[in-house]
């Protein structure tokens, strides 16, 4: 990068007005990253010539070496519209559904994302996963239609053909738009290529065109066809090169941080958008009081930790103490600055509106900041994707002496990424990571161990099952171990559209809602009965508590025993020490010792989880799996080795649909089973078929391998060799 583009930069970054912060996502290898090096190529960091192959924003080898984008990258670059200069912090995400979570993180940080679709593939399943996250945070979208000379060149359609192609799928988008935006913002954001949101090209090529770029130019359709067909990639290149028509589409009708701050901030943070601290950041201003989130965390082993955070209001200096709201301490900004691929741009300060780098913060991802000594604020939502972990993996050093070594690496990493979940048990140094999939560990952890130089062995992947029931109990009861204390409860499944609103909206409610009555009315909606939504003792993940009883003497006193074993049950359910999901316990009575020294938490939590356990068990207890709902790609003359390959592994075929010479599947399969499932379909289908993950769900495994699957997850806990049982 030239000194005269440095300059650029640093000149705009404190004018929100020519700011763009976007995101490039798409559904994996649809062109992401080669189109980000033509966008770098315009702002100078790389050659022309290498544009399209480099690859420069894959700077991890591990990207280079597979291909694919593992880590969400970071760049700044300056564009020209109009006469006018415009900072583009721009984020290249990952399209693989394992590293998912790096785009979720990802928009919490910009306000707008250019979603690409190739045109021969058409939408998938990803890019629909990816409007998701982006119109969940309130982002943006316009759209990028590319590898169009694909269409021409091998497949030799015809424009009205090309042309039926595109409305497509930019139909299909724009259904994933309304599916996931109110009905107004859908209306608002519509992408069409009449108002010069959608836009067409060729990545690999380094041309492309809009209906802005056609009217300038002259060049039409018919024009690009024959151009492409005499092989004329060069002088389209001139012509119409793909940096101007992107980066103008960003420039005109993505929005700068100010304007997005109108719909952002009440979406994303569930604090008085009327207050103080409110105000500055729905007025985006730089010298209002500073609050950021972070959204991404390395660890550099030259510079430490390096936080990348959004900047919602107010300035981040150099020396700064900021107060991470979460975590309750104060770290030092070291140093502050933009990004520039692999390497940071190092300012005196960064204002609001910018996504900035700052060394020194050892704070986690989704960690809401301020300045140390400013009033303590409602942190913003924290950063969740669509999935959640689901596949685990047994992780210990080889040598002893690495334990602390890979424990700390272990903290650091799932700091880093919080789609990362790590339990340790620092006594025997044996430690269960979990993640969205193999591939994520894999490369997230196990590379990243390899690394550091600590020498692992890893378990063959592990599903994390649920327990739940069908059907309800009567009330039972529970002794505690001194005799003096009983329980009766009763045990029941929850509705399902209970269950979603305590999974997906139940926290979020209770943090922005003024009082109880909110929450509570809200869960009559979702059908809670009324009796029930007043008297809930807890709520724990997608579990409740109930106080089902007329009125029982001295339970304030011991209610927060029943809860803490409550929440001990629902972490380890009674049948194979799985977490619970579901599941309305109800208290109907109690008989307690009069001297509360007779009634404390080692007497009442062990009463309380074993009249749950009683209940439970004598309601028709389920193992309960996650299922992926996959999209399976085949030509239609191998369908049926597909369909076998599926049903071979507990699949179910939902749906099929014959576009040309190819069918598409839509099936579901348990997580469990998809291990090898990718290399199986491969060779059923001679290297010509593919999936990619729709959406996630979770179902009762079938009865008849239940017990199995108990005595396999009881036998690796180390759990007694045998079903439990009400005489336990």
């Amino acid at each position: 990068m030239s000194d005269k583009e440095l300059d650029a930069i640093k000149s705009v970054i404190e004018d929100p007005e020519h700011i763009r912060n976007i995101a490039i996502a798409a559904h994996i290898d649809h062109g992401k990253t080669t189109l980000t090096d033509n966008l770098l190529a315009r702002a100078g960091m790389i050659s022309d010539k290498l544009a399209g192959d480099q690859r420069f924003m894959d700077f991890d080898d591990q990207e280079a070496e597979r291909g694919i984008t593992i880590y969400s990258a970071n760049i700044s670059m300056v564009h020209e519209w109009n006469d006018d200069d415009y900072l583009i912090n721009l984020i290249d995400t990952p399209g693989h559904v394992d590293f998912g979570g790096d785009v979720t993180r990802a928009m919490r940080a910009v306000d707008g994302v250019v979603v690409l679709v190739d045109a021969v593939d058409g939408v998938m399943p990803q890019t629909e996963t990816v409007m998701e996250q982006a119109l969940k945070e309130g982002v943006k979208p316009v759209l990028f239609i590319n590898k169009i000379d694909r269409l021409i060149e091998e497949m030799q359609l015809t424009p009205e053909e090309m042309q039926e192609r595109f409305k497509e799928i930019i139909r299909g988008v724009n259904a994933a738009l309304r599916k996931y935006a109110d009905e107004e913002t859908a209306e608002e954001w519509k992408m069409s290529v009449e108002d010069g949101t959608v836009a067409f090209g060729s990545a690999l090529m380094n041309w492309a065109i809009s209906m802005p770029y056609m009217q300038e130019t002259g060049i039409n359709f018919g024009d690009l066809i024959d151009r492409v067909n005499e092989g004329d990639h060069e002088g389209l290149r001139e012509d119409v090169p793909i940096e101007e028509v992107v980066l103008d589409m960003v420039v005109k009708h993505l929005t700068n941080p100010r304007e997005s701050a109108a719909w952002r901030i009440p979406k994303v943070w569930p604090g008085d958008v009327n207050s103080e601290v409110g105000q500055d950041m729905m007025e985006h201003d730089q010298d209002g009081r500073t609050v950021g989130v972070v959204t991404n965390v390395e660890d550099d082993e030259h510079a430490g930790t390096i936080a990348t955070a959004r900047l919602f209001s107010g300035t981040v200096h150099e020396g700064d103490e900021l107060y991470g709201i979460g975590s309750q301490k104060t770290e030092r900004a070291q140093q502050v600055g933009i990004y520039s691929g692999p390497r940071k741009l190092t300012v005196d300060s960064v204002p609001c509106g910018n996504i900035a780098a700052i060394t020194g913060p050892d704070f986690s991802t989704g960690e809401t900041f301020v300045l140390d000594g400013d009033e303590e604020i409602q942190p913003f939502e924290q950063i969740e994707h669509v999935f959640e972990p689901v596949v685990t993996k047994s992780i210990e050093p080889k040598r002893t002496s690495d334990l602390p070594k890979l424990i700390e690496t272990l903290r650091k990493r799932a700091k880093e990424d919080n789609t990362i979940k790590v339990d340790i048990d620092e006594d025997t140094g044996e430690t269960l990571v979990s993640g969205l999939g193999e591939l994520h560990i894999e490369a997230k952890i196990e590379r990243h161990l390899e690394e550091k130089g600590i020498d692992i062995n890893v378990s063959e992947p592990i599903v994390v099952f649920r327990e739940g029931i069908e059907d309800e109990s009567e009330p039972v009861s529970g002794k505690s171990p001194n005799r003096h204390n009983e329980l009766e409860i009763s045990v029941e499944p929850i509705d399902e559209e209970v269950r979603k609103f305590l999974k997906e909206d139940y926290a979020e409610l209770k943090a922005q809602a003024d009082d109880e009555t909110e929450v509570r009315d809200a869960l009559v909606d979702a059908g809670l009965d009324q009796d029930e939504a007043d008297n809930i003792m807890d709520a724990y993940e997608e579990n409740l508590f109930i106080n089902a009883s007329r009125g029982i003497k001295n339970l304030r006193e011991i209610q927060e025993y029943l809860v803490d074993a409550f929440h001990e049950f629902c972490d380890e359910g009674p049948m194979a020490g799985e977490p619970v999901i579901g599941l309305k316990v109800k208290l109907h009575d109690a008989s307690l010792h009069e001297d509360a020294i007779h009634r404390g938490p080692s007497q009442m939590v062990p009463c309380t989880r074993d009249a749950m356990t009683r209940g439970f068990l004598q309601s028709t207890p389920r193992m309960i799996e996650p299922v992926r709902i996959l999209r399976i790609d085949v030509p239609t003359t191998v369908m049926g080795d597909a369909m076998t390959e599926v049903s071979n592994r507990r699949g179910d075929v939902l749906n099929m649909e014959e576009e040309g010479d190819s069918t598409i599947l839509k099936c579901k399969l348990p997580v469990e089973e998809m291990f090898g499932f990718e290399a199986a379909l491969k060779g059923a289908t001679n290297g010509k078929g593919f999936f990619s993950a729709k959406d996630m769900i979770f179902e009762a495994m079938p009865m008849n391998l239940q017990e199995e699957k108990i005595m396999d997850i009881r036998e690796r806990k180390g759990m007694k060799q045998e079903m439990p049982s009400l005489e336990e």
